[in-house]
């Protein structure tokens, strides 16, 4: 009997214990529940108390989720407000910014926004991306210290990118802004700062890109700018800098014009030197454009004394001196080229000369095409990266061909290298010319920093650094350039190897097409017909059948491209699913969005996106000439109109096809 009320007892106690288990586990829920929508409708009210979403509120719905240029996370709060171009006016503090502790990314730039940055943006500890430009913002706190960037700023840990250029700055740079460790790209260009350049700066070890131009800086560069090292572009222009050019310093890109800096220009910097303007008139070194240190220092040009003691005095007067020098440079330099004096080929004019001087200098650039200077290897030949005597870079593609002992071949080739040598367009890379040697042929290009958009998007860094923007303004680059060379270049010229690999970056990521009209050259005697046109994946699918190459097979590669830049990688799936007609109607266009990449929640860049999808689709219809062509591309991309309002996660890929 006490077995069996022994038994009961314990039966009768985890039944109690279950079941106030149960009721524990109901009720933290209910009050976990209770603090997201408490949390939720906090959000919210500040939303509607800023006053700027009074007309941009979704008829029939609650949810500020779903407001104008506003992205939540899967608990309901925000994460994301995009305002960029919304025609926002009044103070900046009329939003309670401490209600969005979740708060990510931030952007209200080129708005008419005016007013202090409020205490509360401190708060924000997850936020990594601030655009507060093109606004009125003229008192830059609380309304205690007038046009002083706020501490508050430099509380943002997580923060990676802070724009406050063309605004009315005042003050210094504060030193605190060392504690933004993840800073990747800072820009307070275009203000009134004063005072020097904080060294700890150089506590930025993640910062790629510093603008500081169009200031009144001064003082001295700090060495500690030089432990950046990944800082590839820096602009210092148009400051009162003094003394000379730290020694550890070596962005890729850099602009120090119109300071006072004086001294050497370091060795590391002599590949990429300092723009040559009046206010740099201390410089010196073995750099074009640059006086040598030992001139100058022991017969300094009167002229140069001259614009140095005056330029205050008359700018007007000592840029027509500077104008005047470099006349005459340049007509010199012309002279001595004309008269055959020039010891080295000139690459900007290698096509006037049989290319034998020239060859001896691009051996010695690449110490006899050293594997070390390659650069890259494709179909066509191979990449080198050659820095010529009088200091330019170039690219140095030695072509696979060996036809130079036939006469007839190599006069076509010259015709067709003077052609493509005139072509002219800013996102097409330039052919400066040719080079026959031998049984040896070279093309020499412009030099490209970045390298291809393939190589591009297949690092996670850099495919992150190419904003849903850029990637949008590439795809009209390419654009532009295809268009050009259809439409514009008697005879047009077809591309036939469009590819990610041959879309090249500088180091402003801004893309220019590469290798045109290489099989043009390299098939002069064939009409439009080759054994070879394109990459494996860009190829138009009429090629399988027929060996004629028109301007539609540039189409379609570009659709293929477009795709990619968008995906952050190739669209082979997405293409058999096109092909076969198996098309999930299921699938969105967010979810072969680049993952990498924040979704896009400015509108104006959704809108962007969804037009370069239905284009992409477009050019990859399996019938030529149903695609369209690249001039009306190029100019739909222009126009960039408002395709459907809709959400990119109400889009499905089947609306876009169709």
């Amino acid at each position: 009997m006490a077995c069996n009320f022994s038994n009961t007892c314990r039966a009768v106690i985890v039944f109690i214990w279950a079941a106030l288990t149960l009721l524990i586990v109901h009720v933290a829920s209910a009050t976990n529940i209770s603090i997201h929508v408490a949390a939720s409708e906090i959000e919210r009210q500040a939303l509607l108390n800023s006053g700027w979403w009074k007309d941009r509120i979704p008829h029939n719905t609650s949810d500020h989720c779903n407001w104008f240029g506003i992205t939540c996370d899967y608990e309901g709060r925000i994460t994301h407000i995009g305002l960029a171009e919304s025609n926002i006016k009044g103070e900046l503090g009329h939003i309670n910014f401490s209600c969005f502790p979740n708060l990510q990314y931030l952007d209200l730039s080129n708005n008419n926004l005016s007013g202090s940055i409020p205490s509360q943006i401190g708060s924000l500890s997850n936020l990594k991306y601030l655009d507060l430009d093109r606004n009125n913002l003229t008192d830059l706190s609380d309304n205690k210290i007038h046009g002083i960037i706020p501490d508050e700023l430099t509380k943002l840990s997580q923060l990676k990118n802070l724009n406050l250029s063309s605004n009315l700055l005042s003050g210094q740079i504060p030193s605190a802004i060392g504690k933004l460790f993840n800073l990747k790209y800072l820009d307070l260009s275009k203000n009134k700062l004063g005072g020097s350049i904080p060294t700890e700066i150089g506590n930025c070890s993640e910062l790629k890109n510093l603008t500081l131009n169009h200031n009144s800086l001064d003082g001295t560069i700090p060495p500690e700018m030089g432990e950046i090292l990944l800082l590839q572009n820096l602009d210092l222009s148009h400051n009162n800098l003094s003394g000379t050019i730290p020694k550890t310093l070596c962005p890729m890109h850099s602009d120090m014009s119109f300071n006072s800096l004086e001294g050497e220009i370091p060795s590391n910097l002599r590949d990429n030197p300092p723009k040559s303007f009046a206010g740099n008139n201390g410089l010196c070194g073995h750099v074009e454009g640059f006086p040598s240190c030992s001139q100058s220092q022991k017969h300094p040009p009167s002229i140069i004394l001259f614009v140095k003691i005056f330029l205050p005095l008359s700018l007007v007067l000592a840029f027509i001196i500077l104008g005047f020098i470099l006349l005459l440079k340049r007509q010199n330099k012309t002279l001595k080229l004309n008269s055959g004096a020039a010891k080295n080929g000139d690459v900007f004019s290698v096509w006037n000369y049989d290319g034998k001087i020239l060859y001896e200098d691009l051996i010695n650039a690449t110490e006899d095409f050293h594997i070390k200077y390659c650069i890259g290897t494709g179909g066509y030949g191979s990449v080198y990266k050659a820095e010529l005597p009088d200091g330019k870079v170039v690219a140095l593609k030695k072509l696979h061909q060996s036809e130079t002992e036939d006469s007839a071949f190599v006069k076509s080739f010259q015709n067709e290298a003077h052609v493509l040598s005139t072509v002219r367009h800013r996102n097409i890379v330039k052919l400066y010319g040719f080079c026959l040697h031998k049984k040896c042929m070279f093309l020499i290009y412009e030099y490209m920093e970045r390298e291809s958009l393939f190589c591009v998007l297949r690092h996670d860094d850099e495919a992150i650094e190419l904003n849903w923007t850029k990637r949008v303004n590439i795809v009209k680059s390419v654009a532009h350039a295809l268009s050009y060379l259809h439409h514009d270049c008697t005879p047009s010229i077809v591309h036939r190897d469009i590819s990610s690999n041959n879309i090249l970056l500088d180091s402003n990521l801004e893309a220019s097409v590469a290798d045109f009209g290489i099989a043009r050259l390299l098939h002069v005697d064939s009409s439009n017909r080759t054994l070879r046109a394109g990459t494996y994946g860009y190829i138009a699918p009429e090629l399988a059948y027929t060996m004629v190459v028109t301007e539609k097979c540039d189409v379609y590669s570009f659709g293929v491209v477009a795709l990619e830049i968008l995906m952050g990688t190739h669209p082979g799936e997405l293409l058999s699913s096109l092909s076969s007609l198996s098309l999930d109607p299921k699938i969105m266009l967010i979810d072969i969005l680049d993952q990498r990449l924040l979704p896009p929640v400015n509108q104006k860049i959704v809108q962007n996106i969804i037009l370069v999808s239905t284009i992409a689709f477009a050019c990859l219809r399996s019938q030529p000439k149903s695609r369209p062509t690249m001039q009306g591309i190029s100019q739909e991309l222009l126009v960039a109109k408002t395709l459907m309002q809709k959400a990119l996660k109400e889009i499905s890929i089947s609306e876009l096809r169709n």
